[in-house]
């Protein structure tokens, strides 16, 4: 089992890397500090962004103590906010997610890429849309759109004006031919809701959005527009439900990857925490992979 870990920790790992030209530039201290959770950092934080995969949760899976840290944060008068590229999912299943999973977070206490990408959506030009998701979740918060699901039929793939990612879980490569074949015949934008190439489940590592637009990007010479960690975007909607008056050194990133999470929260100039125990990397020697990234967070735990 942990043999198996740490190749599909390596796998990502080698992904993220080979993508790095299309993610944000940042600059980083020269060495982390190791705490024992975030109860450590709570007379230097004020405000704590938090990842969800392999932060809060491992797919379906709840991560031990992660409830009632968070708990005791907000108890403490500290403010915290779920920074999330899981776009897949209308903001009501997240919701639910997070009540089954023991959390008691508000609307206002979650942001998903999804949303960021929504909100970006009224200032570009009306087209329509061929769409990567799971049909199974319906058109909750896609009733504006004009937009066919993206399955198993060419036509839909050369009808779509544009195309928009954002879940892969009914995706297979099948799909990603056509998609790719339709783009080389008749490029066209494709807008990602989701950059994150994995995310940490209970029974792994999944392949996530931002693989199959990596990929695409690759093989069609189209560049993704990215809505989510590791750029800027999500972390300016973050920062302005917020408000004013938190500033950037005593605001936290915390989170399991080392090219979303750290790259983009030092990309914003925020204080970074790495999670080592239950997300993309574990399994992985954690320090060879700072070294070899060069992205140093400001902080390493093996979880919340």
């Amino acid at each position: 089992m942990t043999s198996s870990l740490a190749q599909n920790a390596e796998w990502a790992f080698s992904a993220y890397e080979a993508s790095r030209h299309r993610l944000p530039v940042a600059t980083f201290p020269d060495q982390s500090r190791h705490v024992a959770d975030l109860s450590e950092l709570a007379d230097e934080i004020d405000l704590f962004l938090l990842d969800a995969f392999g932060v809060l949760n491992m797919g379906e899976q709840v991560i031990p103590g992660a409830p009632e840290r968070i708990a005791q944060l907000k108890a403490m008068g500290k403010k915290v906010l779920v920074v999330s590229n899981a776009a897949g999912y209308p903001k009501s299943r997240l919701m639910q997610r997070y009540r089954d999973l023991g959390f008691d977070f508000t609307p206002r206490d979650v942001l998903s890429s999804r949303e960021v990408l929504l909100a970006a959506l009224p200032a570009l030009p009306p087209v329509h849309y061929g769409l990567m998701a799971n049909a199974d979740f319906g058109r909750e918060e896609l009733e504006a759109l004009s937009f066919d699901f993206l399955l198993d039929d060419r036509g839909v793939y050369d009808r779509a004006e544009a195309f928009i990612f954002l879940g892969s879980s009914i995706w297979n490569e099948d799909r990603q031919a056509l998609l790719e074949a339709s783009l080389q015949d008749n490029p066209r934008t494709v807008l990602v809701g989701n950059p994150d190439i994995v995310a940490p489940r209970d029974t792994g590592l999944s392949r996530e959005p931002g693989h199959y637009a990596h990929r695409l990007a690759d093989t069609t010479g189209i560049e993704p527009q990215f809505f989510g960690k590791p750029f800027g975007n999500v972390f300016e909607m973050a920062l302005a439900r917020i408000g004013q008056g938190i500033a950037p050194e005593r605001t936290l990133m915390v989170g399991d990857t080392l090219q979303t999470d750290i790259l983009g929260g030092r990309a914003m100039g925020l204080k970074t925490a790495l999670t080592t125990d239950f997300g993309s990397l574990r399994g992985m020697d954690v320090n060879g992979a700072i070294r070899r990234a060069g992205i140093i967070p400001d902080y390493i735990m093996p979880g919340p």
